[in-house]
């Protein structure tokens, strides 16, 4: 590369940079600004965001009506999107599987009020236009144009000619004698049910006796004030006078979803304070920028020039993730966060495999410009094959999670697709540009120096002991807590059902007096025994959590209440959550398929890049060992498991995969030069190629810990609990990567396989 070329390409590389960074830091300035606006009905600005980011209420409805029909299911959508816009533009209403319907409403401010809007049905609401004495029940609006109610509708009970479950069909049709669709006239047909008819016929008569309309009122407002011309005793009518076909349609809509007679169960819901939410959308910021700052200084001092350009390259991703995120409308949630900051440890990893084989082709005495390619080359296969077992990790959360899990998997995936583009890319052109520009002394790109082989085969045994012993300490814990009343692990709502309520008291209460001061006066308003909430502090914060059995709407309204009065709690500082034993169940399904699914496909995959059954199935038992050391640490420390729980496992399964993948992959390189595979000779492969490797396997262990790490001091209570469990995994990824997956692989070389070695 010519020097005016290697000029060009930096300072492009810089200025996209630049102009990348201005961009993401508008988003983020945008998105942090919309949380601190107060208007329920602002149209937020910047990055989409889940409750547990923006705080809000989300619900999930199952309907207990058996076989219903796609048009009641739409229509009741419908019902629930004309609810959910009168409080901010930003909800979301979808339907899930066959007879399930959640509500999202993020960003609300009184969420536990619009909770308890959402569980009452709207009602629609057939009304005369006067009362016995003659005066006006509605009436019109000389400034606005609008008809508005003048009594209360308990008072007019008795002027209430139907309501909306009276109506057997409500559609936008034409009327007309003229076969032209032009000149018929668009109208709304009405057919009544049987019980309707006698009293629509009498209320149709006297309307049209006294020349009087009749009002269709919904949701708090009228939707069409039709005059009587005609009494109708048939139980079919039409109401004309519509503007145009879609003015009718909409108007049929509303009758028909103030008609629904569909019975909704609440199955799930979940109340996050606006406040707590930005707390946690702050915090896990500046725990990205603080941890990526630190991972490019450690970069810097440990590749010099190289780490330059890893730094460049990180800057570039980081960036890109944030506009990807924004350009295609993910739903930013905090796992999510945890899968970008996660993502920029899996980036160096890219660039520090490619480093170090660099280096290794500057010791086999090659000219700098000829290592930086041939490094670049012979680390691709490496590359690849590990991310793209992440990635398939990725992929079995987004099929087969939910809420935020998914959120998790798609920004993960984003994370993989932008850290293969960056290092592949930007860091290399970066390097040979700067390599062009003069900076060619191979001091500024390293050396490897050439180690002896540790002799890891020779203490396999000790390994596989030290993790036998963790995973029985682990097993023993759980039969442990369940023979003594506990469960085996500390079961969230998500996988047990019941409601959870976290709550900011602004000063820090001990278990003694929460259990004292709270919990009776708590159990007194929701008519519960004081044994029947578990109540627990959480250390370091002035937060508390009170676990009960599935709260109702009304009893959740009832437990705000009384901390907002008797505590001075803010309802911003109160969020809750409630899961029905049916939404539970399926959860933990869900976390063991997941799991299963991961695997078999990861199994695969490997099976068919590396030719041989036995690299794929090393690897797989180090993934089970790992799975079973964060258990051990999920049944000894008590972490809550929860949705969270299924993002977790899956990470460090794909991260541990990823890292052993790095080291079967120098083994497979190293085993071409093996004329004959003996006992002897496949030691010194399984010893070289660890010991080739272990620089790599710590300097990445070491940047993703950084990330975490900082993500649990800074991150909110729920982060920390994602963050804890992945600390561990990732020690016990880099532990199995080392000391497990290549022990046993040379074990499973010298005794299985049709082409086993005699020892």
């Amino acid at each position: 590369m010519k020097k005016g070329k290697g000029v060009a390409i930096v300072l492009v590389i810089l200025i996209c940079l630049g102009l990348l960074g201005y961009y993401s830091e508008q988003i983020i300035s945008d998105t942090i600004a919309s949380q601190q606006e107060t208007d329920n009905k602002k149209e937020s600005k910047g990055i989409k965001l889940g409750l547990d980011l923006s705080g809000g209420v989300s619900i999930t409805y199952t309907i207990a009506d058996k076989n219903p029909s796609q048009t009641d299911v739409n229509d009741t959508i419908s019902k629930l999107e004309e609810r959910a816009s009168s409080y901010t533009t930003e909800y979301s209403v979808y339907q899930v599987g066959d007879d399930r319907i959640t509500v999202e409403i993020p960003g609300v401010y009184d969420a536990n009020a619009v909770l308890e809007d959402l569980g009452s049905p709207g009602s629609l609401y057939f009304i005369r236009q006067h009362n016995a004495d003659g005066k006006e029940i509605y009436s019109r609006d000389s400034t606005t144009g609008e008809y508005k109610l003048n009594y209360e509708l308990d008072e007019i009970s008795d002027y209430i000619v139907m309501d909306g479950n009276d109506i057997k069909s409500a559609d936008a049709t034409y009327e007309g004698n003229s076969n032209s669709v032009d000149s018929k006239e668009p109208v709304v047909s009405l057919t009544l049910k049987n019980d309707a008819i006698d009293k629509w016929y009498k209320a149709t008569s006297d309307a049209l006796a006294n020349g009087e309309s009749i009002g269709i009122y919904y949701d708090d407002k009228f939707i069409s004030v039709p005059t009587v011309s005609a009494a109708i005793g048939d139980g079919k009518c039409v109401i004309n006078g519509m503007g145009d076909f879609e003015e009718a349609e909409k108007l049929a809509t509303f009758i028909r979803v103030g008609a629904i007679n569909l019975k909704l169960d609440v199955l799930e819901w979940n109340v996050v304070g606006a406040q707590l939410g930005g707390e946690a959308l702050s915090t896990s910021v500046k725990a990205a920028v603080i941890g990526l700052a630190l991972v490019m200084l450690f970069m810097i001092v440990m590749y010099s020039v190289s780490g330059v350009a890893a730094s460049v390259a990180l800057g570039v991703y980081a960036t890109l993730v944030v506009a990807f995120i924004y350009w295609f409308e993910i739903t930013l949630t905090l796992p999510g966060i945890a899968g970008v900051i996660l993502g920029i440890g899996m980036a160096v990893d890219a660039n520090v495999i490619i480093f170090a084989r660099i280096r290794e082709e500057i010791a086999a005495g090659k000219m700098v410009s000829v290592a930086i390619n041939e490094g670049y080359k012979k680390a691709l296969s490496a590359i690849l094959d590990g991310q793209v077992t992440t990635f398939i990790a990725a992929l079995v959360l987004m099929i087969l999670g939910s809420g935020t899990v998914k959120g998790f998997a798609y920004t993960l995936m984003i994370s993989i697709l932008l850290s293969l583009f960056t290092a592949l890319f930007v860091a290399k052109y970066f390097m040979r540009a700067v390599f062009a520009l003069g900076v060619k002394n191979e001091k500024f790109y390293g050396r490897a120096k050439e180690r002896k082989p540790i002799q890891f085969m020779q203490h396999k045994a000790i390994y596989f002991a030290i993790s036998l012993i963790v995973i029985a300490v682990g097993i023993g814990s759980m039969v442990v807590n369940s023979v003594s009343g506990n469960k085996a692990l500390n079961y969230s709502l998500e996988f047990v059902g019941g409601t959870s309520t976290t709550v900011d008291m602004g000063k820090a209460y001990t278990l003694d007096k929460l259990e004292k001061e709270v919990v009776p006066v708590v159990a007194e308003a929701l008519g519960m025994s004081e044994a029947e909430i578990q109540p627990t502090t959480v250390s370091g914060t002035n937060n508390i959590v009170l676990k009960t059995s599935l709260l109702s709407l009304e009893q959740s309204e009832s437990l705000t209440n009384v901390l907002t009065e008797k505590f001075g709690v803010e309802k911003n500082d109160i969020q809750s959550q409630g899961i029905s034993s049916t939404i539970s169940g399926e959860m933990r399904r869900d976390a063991i398929i997941a799991v299963i699914v991961a695997c078999i496909f990861m199994l695969i995959y490997i099976r068919f890049r590396f030719k041989d059954i036995r690299f794929a199935t090393s690897a797989i038992i180090a993934l089970v060992h790992d799975v079973l050391v964060v258990l051990t640490a999920y049944a000894l420390i008590r972490i809550s498991v929860g949705g969270t729980f299924i993002a977790c496992m899956l990470t460090i399964v794909g991260y541990s995969v990823n890292d052993t993948i790095v080291i079967f992959d120098r083994i497979r390189e190293n085993l071409h030069g093996v004329k004959k595979q003996t006992k002897e000779s496949l030691a010194e492969v399984a010893n070289k190629s660890l010991t080739q490797t272990l620089s790599r396997s710590i300097n990445t262990s070491i940047t993703t810990f950084i990330m975490v790490l900082l993500l649990y001091i800074l991150g909110v209570t729920s982060i920390r609990e994602f963050a804890l469990p992945l600390m561990v995994g990732l020690i016990c990824g880099s532990y199995s990567s080392i000391f497990i997956a290549t022990e046993l692989w040379y074990v499973m070389k010298l005794r299985l396989g049709k082409n086993k070695i005699e020892e």
